[in-house]
This record gives structure tokens, C-alpha cells and sequence, in this order.
């Protein structure tokens, strides 16, 4: 079956449960009003920031229990956070050593989960998400920027280089249960983002000085980040290509006890034989020593974590590979959907498109900072690397006859048919070449609709899938489309995203973080996986502005 053929039938199945599903509490909605979305997004970055010396920014209700602050174990902690335990009534520990990778530290040996120390103030998603998240933060700072937040958008910058040099990398979020995986590698985008921007030092000899070693210092870090994206678990296999791997094993304690995702799973995984393969294992919910010892081998470790123990139905548990796919997915940060099988648990037998885009743009960017820094071996190294990685690219990404980029199956050595909104990826990233990105705007009708782009046209009713959109992607592909001189297609989609959280913002006073593109409103309702759509909301604030930025834009003949 040809690449991306699968599912047009399949989204034409599901319109009309689209259509039913928005129509759910509808009534009349207030006029859009983007000045009052524009005076909401210009306070909610004081709202939405968060520092060591709050207690607002301790809790964290995906682990119930008290909160705890942990400093590097070669970091003594500064008297402000000392000042914690009796201000805010929480534990400040050390970690048991310093840390030079992902894993060097696992948080199962930590008597309780707990917030990283970072140094700078820091805007959070919103919600649930109370911390500094690795992808998130990129949309974020390009708001910040936007709005003339210079200062704060350098200091998570700042906090990043932190985590790189004390905790191993850029981690998912500033959590001990995150020391075992990072999330998509925006980072040289963020350096680049604060460097060229004339407000981020001063226009004197002393700020050309400061900038250039903050420069300096920014770039040996971010080559350390690279790293683990070349180290042996994130490759995927032969291809010269990476894949997303958490370093840790069995299910994640952020679904913490009073969570039901796990067991969600393995009812759904249950009610659809034969999808799934392979991840599920027969198990009984309260096992005996010897079930135990198996379960470890074959599923998790039920001794080790109340998790675990609960992630039981119908006589079932889910298999140790579905959980290595689950953690993967979870440094994707596209998590879940139906993208790599059945709630993304097979993430790790991927070479994602999105992934090797952005390492891409990553070594692309280190090799413009060697430039800068008069580092011409360093350059050159870091120009044949991009290279490789675009041979590569092409190699097992570009579908030619199909005319997009689709992630590669290499574990089974074969392309996936699976339509998805990442495709775009590479022209934002600089790997598309003219043609190709003219044969990838020709499928836009695969994910645009009334609201912006879905993320896939296939329904799974998880997040991650149609008819939903997001910030994140409705920005690189808009952005994509922009930097290829596709201006009015850029234009057009930027223009439906923007009225989308104008329409989500008058029904109810919140931007959120996800968005129903098709019904082009916030009336998400997620039938498995999580079903919240969280209020905030770091990147669609940012992204709204970055997007009003592209309508006001002069158009451009389109590329041909």
C-alpha cells in the first residue's frame, strides 16, 4: 500500500464523529476579540513564571508527595534556597554525585521525586506542567522575545547550559524522574534566538566581550548535549540516524499512583486484538514471588514501584517493550498517539523525521558558532556531520514517489504510511531541497483544516492525532512554509491558528494547549490517554504572537 494512501479512507470514516464531537456544549460563543487574546498572552508570562524562591514553584501534582528540592551534588545550596525549608516547608537535598550523562543518577534512587535546582526564573507551560520543559521552552522564548521579555529568555537559555553541565543534558523537564531522558533538541535555536538578538547584551565593547564568551560557553555545553543523541541506545540501528530512548525502564513515576493511563491502555490494547503487537503479556494483578520474578523480565518490576503494580486489567500487563516505546515516546514529547502503533509504544524502532530534522538544524547551527568563534576545524567537522545526517535523511526519509518525508521503520526496514504533520519538519530544519518542499506543500490538504493543521488525518482519540493541532507544529511547519518562500500558504495557516485561539479565548477566557483544528475552537475531548487540555499555555501564547508576525509580513511569490 503506498505511503500516506492508508488512511484517506479512514479520515473520511471519521468526519462526521468530528463534526458530532464539537458540537458537544456548544452554544453561542462571544465575537473573537484578538486585543483582548493579546492582553491575556502580554500578563500571563509573569503568571506563568516560576523561580527557586516561590513556593508556587515547588508543587507538582503529577507525585503526590511533599516537595522536595534537589541541588547537583558539586552545587552548594545558596542561601535563598536554604531559606526554602522554612518558607515553603520542603526538603533541600543534594543528588548522591555529579552527574556527566542522562542516567549517571537514576530517580530510583532517590527517596522521594523532586524539582532541579535551576538558577534564572523560568516560564512553565501552565497546568499540570509546573516546571522548564525542553521543547516547550523554544516556542516560549520566541514569544518572550516577541513580547520584549530580552531577560527572561536569556535566563532559561542560561538554565539549560545549567542542566547540560550538572545534570547530563537538556532534560525533559527540571524533575528527578526526568535525569533519565532529554526531549526534541531545540537548544543551538534558543542560543541562536537570544545571541542575535540586539536586546540580549549590550551595544558597547564590554557587551560584545560578555557576548562573545556567553557565546563560547553556550557552544562547548551544546556540543556536550549533542552527544547523547549520539550515544549507542539513540541509535537507530545501522541507518546513521537517531531515534528518541529514555535510559530508564518500566513505567514512568510521573503516572503516579492515582493515575489510570497504564491501565487505559492495556483495556484498549484488550478490546483491539491484533493491534499492538507484542505489548501485552498475561499477569495477574496481585502476583506471587515467582509471577513477580517473571513479571520483571517480561513486563516490570511490581516490588519496585506502586506504578507498576497498578498497571494491571482484564488479567493482562503490558509487555517490557512497550514500555521502552512508552519512555521513548515521552522524550518525543508527542505523546500519545498512533503515529508509532498503538499509543506510540513502539516509538523506539523509529527513525523519526522530526528528530534527525532538528539534529540537522543542530549541527548546522554548531557549525555557524564555530564560524563565529574562529573554530574553522571545529566547523568542518560539524559541516560533514550535517551532511552525513542529510545523506541519511534522504536516504530513508524522502518518500520521492510519494513526495514527502515519512519516518523509517528499522527494526522491520520499511517506511511508515503514516500521514503525519511532522512531514513539514524538514523544511523548517534546511533539509528539504526546493523541489521536495513544493512536492510536501502539494499534500498540506492532508492535515489542514477550518483551525490550523492537525497533527495526522486519522482519529485514534488520542491527543497526539486528528482533529487536533498544536502550537509547536502549527509554528515549524508555518515557519517552514515561510523560510521556503511559500509566504501566502505560511500566511493562510498562521491566520487559521490565530483565529482558532481568538474563537477558544472568547468562549471561555484561556488559551489552552491543544486546539481542535477541525471545529477551530479549544472543545477537545480526548476519548483514551490524557483527556486534559491545560490551561496557560506557554507555547500557544508564544506561538499566537509569532504568527500574527508572519500575517503582517509583506507576501512573496511562492518558490517554483
Amino acid at each position: 500500500m503506498k505511503l500516506f494512501h492508508l488512511f484517506f479512507l479512514a479520515a473520511a470514516a471519521i468526519g462526521n464523529s468530528n463534526v458530532q464531537a464539537q458540537d458537544v456544549g456548544a452554544g453561542p460563543n462571544p465575537a473573537p476579540n484578538p486585543d483582548a487574546t493579546l492582553a491575556y498572552i502580554h500578563s500571563a508570562w509573569d503568571t506563568l513564571t516560576r523561580s527557586m524562591t516561590d513556593c508556587h514553584s515547588l508543587g507538582d501534582s503529577k507525585v503526590t508527595v511533599n516537595p522536595v528540592v534537589y541541588m547537583p551534588a558539586d552545587v552548594p545550596a545558596p542561601p535563598e534556597v536554604a531559606a526554602l525549608r522554612e518558607k515553603c516547608h520542603v526538603q533541600v537535598l543534594a543528588l548522591p554525585r555529579r552527574i556527566e550523562k542522562l542516567a549517571d543518577v537514576r530517580p530510583e534512587e532517590l527517596h522521594a521525586q523532586g524539582l532541579l535546582y535551576l538558577p534564572n526564573p523560568y516560564v512553565v507551560p501552565g497546568g499540570r506542567f509546573n516546571e522548564m520543559y525542553g521543547w516547550d521552552s523554544f516556542f516560549i522564548l520566541l514569544g518572550l522575545e516577541a513580547d520584549n521579555r530580552p531577560a527572561l529568555a536569556k535566563g532559561m537559555v542560561d538554565n539549560f547550559l545549567f542542566e547540560i553541565d550538572h545534570y547530563g543534558a537538556v532534560l525533559n523537564a527540571n524533575r528527578t524522574y526526568y535525569l533519565t531522558r532529554s526531549q526534541p533538541p531545540f537548544l543551538t535555536s534558543m542560543i541562536r534566538a537570544v545571541y542575535e538578538n540586539p536586546a540580549s547584551f549590550a551595544a558597547t565593547p564590554a557587551g560584545r566581550t560578555e557576548a562573545r564568551a556567553w557565546l563560547e560557553r553556550a557552544y562547548t555545553l551544546a556540543e556536550k548535549d549533542h552527544s547523547t543523541w549520539l550515544r549507542p541506545e539513540h541509535k537507530a540501528g545501522a541507518t546513521g540516524l537517531a531515534r528518541y530512548y529514555d535510559y530508564g525502564s518500566g513505567p514512568v513515576p510521573e503516572e503516579s499512583d492515582d493515575s489510570t493511563y497504564y491501565p487505559d491502555v492495556i483495556r484498549w490494547l484488550v478490546a483491539h486484538p491484533g493491534q499492538g503487537e507484542g505489548f501485552l503479556v498475561k499477569g495477574p494483578e496481585h502476583p506471587d514471588a515467582g509471577e513477580a520474578a517473571r513479571l520483571k523480565e517480561t513486563s516490570c518490576d511490581v516490588k519496585a514501584t506502586v506504578v507498576c503494580m497498578r498497571a494491571w486489567a482484564a488479567g493482562y500487563r503490558l509487555s517490557r517493550d512497550f514500555y521502552v516505546g512508552d519512555r521513548a515516546m515521552r522524550e518525543s514529547g508527542v505523546d500519545p498517539g498512533f503515529r508509532f502503533g498503538p499509543f506510540d509504544g513502539a516509538t523506539h524502532h523509529y527513525a523519526p523525521v522530526c528528530l534527525n530534522s532538528l539534529l540537522y538544524r543542530y549541527e548546522q547551527d554548531l557549525a555557524h558558532f564555530a564560524h563565529l568563534l574562529a573554530r574553522p576545524e571545529d566547523a568542518a567537522r560539524w559541516e560533514r556531520q550535517a551532511k552525513a545526517r542529510n545523506a541519511a535523511i534522504h536516504r530513508y526519509l524522502w518518500r520521492e514517489k510519494e513526495g514527502v518525508f515519512a519516518d523509517w521503520d528499522f527494526v522491520h526496514a520499511r517506511a511508515s504510511n503514516y500521514a503525519y504533520v511532522t512531514s513539514l519538519y524538514p523544511l523548517w530544519a534546511g533539509v528539504a531541497t526546493r523541489e521536495e518542499a513544493k512536492l510536501v506543500v502539494e499534500k498540506l490538504s492532508l492535515f489542514e483544516r477550518p483551525g490550523g493543521l492537525s497533527m495526522s488525518n486519522f482519529n485514534s482519540g488520542l491527543q497526539w492525532d486528528e482533529p487536533f493541532g498544536w502550537a509547536p507544529t502549527n509554528w515549524i511547519s508555518v515557519d517552514g512554509l515561510e523560510k521556503m518562500g511559500f509566504r501566502e500558504d505560511a500566511r493562510r495557516i498562521a491566520g487559521k491558528f490565530d483565529a482558532t485561539v481568538d474563537a477558544g479565548f472568547a468562549k471561555d477566557g484561556t488559551i489552552r494547549e491543544k486546539f481542535n483544528v477541525v471545529s477551530g475552537n479549544s472543545n477537545v475531548q480526548v476519548s483514551a490517554g490524557y483527556k486534559s487540555n491545560e490551561i496557560g499555555f506557554g507555547w500557544s501564547n508564544a506561538v499566537y504572537l509569532k504568527m500574527k508576525e508572519v500575517m503582517a509580513a509583506p507576501a512573496a511569490t511562492p518558490v517554483n
